[in-house]
């Protein structure tokens, strides 16, 4: 495939997703990976996806951690899932609070999920295909983020907060996951 051509994503969401959900992780030493995921993530590496992080990330917003720390945590990640073999092509996050967040992070954005913005800002970063693309993750904002993206493919976890969002996810949902292994694992299987 050239560099000019598109090609197809896997959007993750970060909590509850990759790893385990502490209610606002806010230093780096809470950050635990939910069993499967590096090996997961690993997969599609192989398969030539690209894999995206897009992760609302409030806590900036609410002064309980700041974005230098909020990077700390992202390169713990990055190195924990290195040393399983696994690596990510980026980050985003979503640091806003329309409603009551400190300045300058109190505003309303397109990048807060369910809103789109950061699968749309990495696709024009990374040269994504959005047709070709999925978006995973244990929330229906999730969902409707890459649906709203246009991504082909929305898959609710059981972790985190999807076991209490599946019933909702119904029309949404192309499918419904254990953990982000099985999704992984269906979802290359259908490729």
């Amino acid at each position: 495939m050239n560099a000019a051509t598109p090609r197809p994503a896997v959007f993750l969401d970060r909590d509850g997703t990759i790893i385990e959900d502490v209610d606002y992780l806010t230093r780096a030493e809470q950050l635990r990976l939910i069993p499967g995921a590096s090996a997961a993530i690993r997969a599609l590496n192989e398969q030539g996806l690209a894999v995206v992080v897009v992760t609302n990330q409030s806590a900036v917003a609410r002064g309980m951690l700041t974005e230098d720390g909020l990077d700390a945590i992202h390169q713990r990640l990055t190195d924990m899932l290195a040393a399983d073999g696994a690596h990510l092509d980026a980050i985003y996050y979503c640091p806003h609070l329309p409603e009551g967040g400190l300045a300058p992070y109190d505003r309303s954005c397109d990048c807060r999920k369910p809103a789109p913005g950061m699968l749309l800002q990495a696709t024009k970063e990374h040269g994504i295909d959005l047709t070709a693309s999925a978006m995973i993750g244990d929330s229906l904002r999730d969902l409707d983020a890459g649906a709203a993206a246009g991504c082909k493919t929305l898959i609710l976890l059981r972790t985190g907060h999807g076991a209490a969002e599946e019933a909702a996810s119904a029309l949404r949902a192309s499918f419904v996951a254990e953990d982000l292994a099985g999704a992984v694992a269906e979802l290359l299987s259908r490729r």
